[in-house]
């Protein structure tokens, strides 16, 4: 069974656990309805990265808070670019899925979106 990746972007209002904590179990919750079959008994890993500028919280801990006990997780920090996105948590997850990578639904909420404009995502209309 091939390994698929599902990328992912979300931005919390403000750095604090509870802001943190809510827009990374948003945008878990969006990958699974999304994309059809996502069970955490199928996920290889899942590696978060935050901006410099997140630093009250884990995601992953959101990850734990919707059931991802067993699911190997990680949080890193992403390069810290000059002029770049503020407040970004980023998210990989590696499935095991037989889906084709065309089928694969990456989610980019709310000012994230313009991350990757290249991607029509489900939550694209959000702030």
């Amino acid at each position: 069974m091939p390994v698929r990746g599902i990328r992912g972007a979300v931005v919390p209002f403000q750095d604090s656990p509870d802001a943190i904590y809510s827009a990374t179990r948003e945008l878990l919750l969006e990958i699974i309805n999304k994309n059809e079959g996502l069970k955490a008994e199928d996920i290889a890993s899942v590696l978060f990265t935050v901006t410099d500028d997140l630093q009250s919280a884990f995601p992953a801990a959101a990850a734990r808070q919707i059931g991802w006990d067993m699911v190997p997780l990680i949080d890193a920090r992403e390069i810290a670019v000059p002029k770049s996105l503020e407040r970004v948590i980023r998210v990989l997850i590696l499935w095991n899925t037989d889906l084709f990578q065309t089928e694969i639904q990456h989610i980019y909420l709310g000012a994230a979106a313009q991350l990757r404009p290249d991607i029509k995502s489900a939550g694209q209309d959000q702030n």
